[in-house]
C-alpha cells in the first residue's frame, strides 16, 4: 500500500469530520459500537481473585497433604507407610493405594502451581498497569506539569 493510498483511506474513514481520541476508557453506553462492552475487569475484581487463588494454594499446603501427614524418621507419611506395609504383605492394595498417592500428589502440585500462578500474575499485571498509567502521564502533560488537553494531542495525528 501506497503512502496516498493510506491517507486517502483516512480521509474517507472520518467522512470529512476531525478525528476524535478517548484516552483511558470506552465510552459506558457502548455508544461507539452500538452494544456495551461485554468484557469490564476492575481493579479490586482482579485483586479479589489474585486473594482468592492465594488463600487456596495456602489451604493446599495445610489441608490436603496426604503424603507427609504422619510422617516418620524415614520421611514417609502414613498414606506410604500403609501402602508399604501392605504391598509387603503381597496385598495389591498395597501398590493401589501407592499409585492413588502418586496421583493424589501430582493433582494437588498442579492445582497449586496454577493458583500459584493466578495470584502472582494478577499481582504482576496490576503494577505493570499501574506503571505504564504513570508513565503516559508523565508523557501526556505540557513543560509546566499541567494536563495536555486532547486537541493538542489531535495535531500531532494528522
Amino acid at each position: 500500500m501506497a503512502w496516498d493510498e493510506w491517507e486517502q483511506l483516512k480521509s474517507e474513514s472520518g467522512d470529512g469530520q476531525p478525528p476524535h481520541m478517548r484516552v483511558n476508557q470506552a465510552p459506558a453506553d457502548g455508544a461507539s459500537t452500538g452494544r456495551k462492552p461485554d468484557l469490564v475487569v476492575r481493579q479490586d475484581d482482579l485483586g479479589a481473585v489474585g486473594h482468592d487463588a492465594f488463600v487456596l494454594h495456602g489451604d493446599l499446603v495445610k489441608k490436603v497433604d496426604i503424603a507427609g501427614a504422619g510422617m516418620n524418621s524415614d520421611h514417609a507419611g502414613s498414606t506410604h507407610q500403609a501402602a508399604s506395609a501392605l504391598s509387603k504383605y503381597n496385598f495389591t492394595m498395597g501398590s493401589e493405594l501407592m499409585t492413588t498417592l502418586t496421583v493424589w500428589e501430582s493433582q494437588v502440585k498442579a492445582i497449586r502451581q496454577a493458583c500459584a500462578h493466578i495470584s502472582n500474575h494478577l499481582d504482576f499485571s496490576k503494577k505493570l498497569h499501574a506503571n505504564d498509567d504513570a508513565e503516559i502521564a508523565a508523557v501526556i502533560v505540557r513543560r509546566n506539569g499541567s494536563e495536555m488537553p486532547v486537541s493538542e494531542l489531535d495535531k500531532y495525528f494528522k
